[in-house]
């Protein structure tokens, strides 16, 4: 029973050979490649990696080069929206200024003319009064100097009236 169990030297022998001729065969032509195969593998997983960092840190630098870019657009957009509403409100109010000189212009012209036109209006009525009275005193004087003695009065009252020197 013993001997079916321990395996016969030369077995073990030829058996130990076999392992380390195929072990150095595999190490000799499979190993190599193989580690050479896994290492070119790791060296490309990681430049690929790195890559995909590059990549990530390149798009977060243009995502703060957008926004830094948005940011300044806006700022630009809102001054450009100020100074339309400054140009918008200065043009405003330099049409309400001219209108107000205009219309103060118009007034005084309007004021002018009327005051012309009230001065024309007396000096016509006062011509028109006097006109009046010069014809009244002509009918009465026609009247008084009808009769001779009313002249002679008259005359000599005027002469009274008269200081000489």
């Amino acid at each position: 029973m013993g001997t079916l169990l321990t395996p016969a030297f030369g077995t073990v022998f030829w058996a130990t050979l076999a392992f380390l001729a195929t072990l150095f065969i595999l190490k000799k032509f499979a190993w190599g490649p193989i580690l050479e195969a896994l290492k070119a593998r790791e060296e490309s997983i990681g430049n690929a990696l790195l890559s995909a960092e590059k990549a990530r840190e390149e798009m977060a630098n243009l995502n703060s080069d957008n926004e830094r870019l948005l940011q300044e657009a806006r700022a630009s957009r809102d001054e450009m929206l100020k100074e339309s509403r400054e140009m918008a409100d200065k043009v405003v109010s330099d049409a309400k200024a001219r209108a107000k000189t205009e219309a103060s212009r118009e007034v005084e012209i309007a004021r002018v003319a009327i005051a012309t036109e009230r001065k024309a209006a007396i000096a016509e009525l006062k011509a028109e009064v006097a006109k009046l009275s010069i014809n009244i005193a002509e009918k009465l004087l026609r009247d008084e100097l009808a009769d001779s003695d009313k002249q002679k009065a008259l005359v000599d009252k005027l002469i009274s009236e008269s200081t000489l020197n």
